[in-house]
């Protein structure tokens, strides 16, 4: 703040405030625009594990980037056949957020235990403590898309189980 009032003190015309200005909204542009590109993207070199792990720490630190970025990042390794069950972006959001699922959203720890795997699927048991401190079990299914296309050799969430509640953690 000192910097810009000494500046503006010294120069004190209009065509160099306005050039300020413009270069910092071009810097928020770039920062919003860096930030949405830092969600990662399916590729065929992500394990299942690792993909279970990148939706989970997105969901646990949802607007980290920007509002509902651990949403859009979990939507981003859904599968496409699970995308078509859960609708557009928008009502997945709406889905995360309701009764079934919302203790997902800013959780406070989460453990992943690996139930069985094959050379196109793999099964995961998913244990959330979210923020009331209360401990809930998922399963949580991945496999390989195997149709031509960028996704092909992904792997892909294609199932996540109701919650069962655990109890607290007090």
């Amino acid at each position: 703040m000192r910097i810009f009032f000494l500046v503006y003190g010294h120069y004190n015309n209009k065509s160099f405030n306005a050039a300020i200005i413009f270069n910092v909204l071009i810097f928020l542009l770039i920062s919003i625009s860096i930030s949405k590109a830092e969600l990662l993207k399916p590729n065929s070199g992500i394990k299942p594990v690792e993909v279970v792990k990148i939706q989970l720490t997105g969901l646990q630190k949802n607007d980290s980037n920007y509002k509902d970025s651990g949403i859009e990042q979990t939507w981003n390794f859904a599968h496409p056949n699970n995308k078509k069950v859960t609708g557009p972006l928008d009502n997945f959001k709406r889905m995360l957020k309701g009764d079934t699922y919302q203790m997902m959203i800013n959780h406070l720890s989460h453990t992943i235990i690996q139930l069985g795997i094959s050379d196109k699927w793999a099964q995961f048991e998913v244990v959330i403590l979210d923020k009331n401190k209360i401990y809930h079990k998922f399963n949580w299914q991945v496999e390989k898309y195997t149709l031509e296309g960028t996704l092909k050799d992904c792997w892909l969430t294609t199932m996540v189980s109701n919650p069962i509640p655990l109890g607290s953690s007090i």
